[in-house]
C-alpha cells in the first residue's frame, strides 16, 4: 500500500451525520471499528430522527462490503471509484473486541474509548502512515488527544464555508448614497416596477434576490438578475419596503422590511432567516403566513414545524394529538399567536378560530418524511440544530404550490455534533444562494425588548 495514503477511522456520529461519509475520502483507506456497528445496530431500531441515517449507513456499508470474505472485510476492500485519474481506497471493519487493556489505554467500560483505544492501535501498527480519528463529537477529539492519538479531526467535506463571518447574508449595504457609486445607469419602468441596470462591477460577487441598501435610507432594491457586464436590480424604495404590512404587523427596522418582502412575495418558494434572538423571525414569518393563507387565499394551509431531538423517542408515549404532543416544543410558535391575535383588531374571536381558519398543523420534523406536501406555508423553526441531509430530507417533500420558512439562530445550537460552520441552515444559505426561487435574508437587531437588546450584546 502507499505509504501517502491516510487512514481515517470513522466515529458512530459521522454515519449518522452523513450515511456515506465513507465514500468521500477519495485515495485514502477508511477504517469502521466493530463497536460503531454495534451503536448503528442500537440505534436503527429507535424511534429516533437518526434510526433512518443508522439504517442508511448500514445498507451503505453492506453494499460495499457484500462480496468480501471475512479475510478481506478485515484487510480491506476496495472503494468504487469516483474519478478515474484518483483510484479508490479501501474500507475495512476492525474488530476492536479482540484488543486488551493494557497499561496507557483508556478504559474499555464506555464505546467512545474502545474507538479511540482502537485508533491508537492502527496508530502504533502504522508507524509510517497518518492515522486520522474522525468524529464530531468534541470531546471525543479532546480524549483522543490526551491519550495520545496525533490526528483527531472533524468531518468537513460537507462543510462549505471556513468561517461563518463570510456566510451571506442576502443583502449589500453601500457607504453614503448608492448613486454615488454608479457611474453608467439604463432604467426601464414597467407599471409601478422600475428595473436599474448597473455595470456589474458594483457588485462583482452577488447572487439572486440579494438586497441592496444604502446609508441614506432611501434606496433599496433587489437584484433580480445579471449578465457578464450588467446587473438587474428592481427598485424596491426604503419607504415601500418599511410600509409592508401582514396580519397588522409592520416592520421595524429595515431588515424586517426585506425579510417581510421575501415572505409575502408568491414567486420565492424558498426563505431562510437568520439573525439572534428576539429579531423577529417567528413573528414576521406566522404573520405573513396568516397573511396569505386567511387574507390572500393564495395558500390551503400552515404547517409548522421545528428540530426536536429529544421528543423523536417520547412522542408516541405522550397524550393527546400530535399537536398536543408538539405543545411543549412550539411555545415560541404560540407565543407568536398571541402576539398577533392581540394585534388583530379585526379577529374578535379566540386563538383557536384564528387557528382553525388558516388550518394551522403543528407537525413534527419526525413525521415529515415520505410525505408530499401541496399547497401550502411551511415554517420550519430551529433550523440550527438539522443537518444538511435532514433538511435535504424536508426540502424534498415540498410539492408544487407549496412555500418553505427556514429560521434559525446559529448562535443557539444545541446539537453536539454540529457548529455554525456545519449545521444544515449555514448549509442551505450557501447551497440556494444563487437559486432564483430563494431569498435569504439576516435579521439583524433585537426588537424583542431592551433588556434582550443588552443581554444579546453583552452577555
Amino acid at each position: 500500500m502507499n505509504e501517502h495514503k491516510i487512514i481515517y477511522i470513522l466515529d458512530t456520529n459521522i454515519l449518522l451525520h452523513e450515511p456515506l461519509a465513507f465514500l468521500s475520502f477519495k485515495e485514502h483507506d477508511v477504517i469502521v471499528p466493530m463497536t460503531v456497528l454495534e451503536e448503528l445496530d442500537s440505534i436503527k431500531d429507535r424511534k429516533r430522527d437518526v434510526s433512518r441515517d443508522a439504517r442508511v449507513a448500514i445498507r451503505a456499508l453492506e453494499d460495499s462490503l457484500v462480496d468480501a470474505s471475512p479475510e478481506e472485510v478485515l484487510s480491506g476492500v476496495k472503494l468504487p471509484e469516483n474519478d478515474p485519474e484518483h483510484p479508490s481506497g479501501h474500507l475495512s471493519i476492525f474488530n476492536d473486541y479482540t484488543l486488551k487493556q493494557t497499561a496507557g489505554t483508556l478504559s474499555f467500560n464506555e464505546n467512545d474509548n474502545r474507538i479511540i483505544n482502537a485508533a491508537l492501535h492502527i496508530q502504533k501498527e502504522n508507524p509510517k502512515k497518518k492515522v486520522v480519528l474522525v468524529t464530531k463529537d468534541i470531546n471525543m477529539r479532546l480524549k483522543a488527544k490526551g491519550a495520545g492519538l496525533a490526528h483527531v479531526e472533524d468531518y468537513r467535506t460537507d462543510q462549505l464555508i471556513d468561517d461563518i463571518q463570510f456566510l451571506s447574508k442576502g443583502y449589500h449595504k453601500f457607504e453614503g448614497d448608492f448613486w454615488q457609486h454608479i457611474d453608467e445607469c439604463d432604467s426601464e419602468t414597467e407599471g409601478r416596477n422600475t428595473t436599474h441596470y448597473v455595470n456589474r462591477d458594483v457588485l462583482p460577487n452577488s447572487y439572486m434576490n440579494e438586497y441592496i441598501l444604502d446609508d441614506s435610507q432611501h434606496f433599496a432594491g433587489k437584484i433580480t438578475g445579471w449578465d457578464e457586464e450588467r446587473l438587474a436590480i428592481a427598485d424596491l424604495s426604503y419607504e415601500r419596503l418599511m410600509a409592508k404590512q401582514a396580519w397588522g404587523i409592520n416592520p421595524k427596522n429595515i431588515y424586517q422590511g426585506m425579510a417581510m418582502d421575501a415572505l409575502l412575495d408568491p414567486t420565492i418558494d424558498l426563505v431562510i432567516l437568520t439573525g439572534a434572538a428576539g429579531s423577529g423571525k417567528t413573528l414576521l414569518a406566522l404573520a405573513s403566513a396568516l397573511e396569505q393563507v386567511v387574507e390572500r387565499g393564495l395558500y390551503d394551509k400552515i404547517i409548522v414545524t421545528r428540530s426536536t431531538p429529544e421528543i423523536a423517542e417520547s412522542i408516541g408515549f405522550l397524550p393527546g394529538t400530535e399537536e398536543e404532543k408538539m405543545a411543549p416544543w412550539l411555545s415560541a410558535i404560540t407565543d407568536s399567536l398571541e402576539v398577533l391575535h392581540k394585534s388583530d383588531e379585526n379577529m374578535n374571536g379566540s386563538l383557536n378560530y384564528i387557528m382553525e381558519k388558516a388550518n394551522i398543523q403543528f407537525k413534527s420534523v419526525n413525521f415529515m418524511r415520505g410525505r408530499s406536501i401541496q399547497n401550502a406555508i411551511v415554517l420550519l423553526d430551529e433550523c440550527q440544530n438539522l443537518t444538511a441531509s435532514q433538511l435535504k430530507t424536508i426540502i424534498t417533500r415540498c410539492g408544487e404550490g407549496t412555500k418553505l420558512v427556514c429560521s434559525g439562530n446559529l448562535a443557539q445550537i444545541d446539537s453536539n455534533y454540529l457548529t455554525a460552520v456545519t449545521s444544515g441552515l449555514t448549509y442551505i444559505v450557501e447551497r440556494f444562494k444563487n437559486f432564483p426561487g430563494s431569498t435569504t435574508v439576516h435579521l439583524n437587531g433585537v426588537v424583542r425588548s431592551r433588556l434582550a437588546s443588552f443581554a444579546e450584546e453583552n452577555l
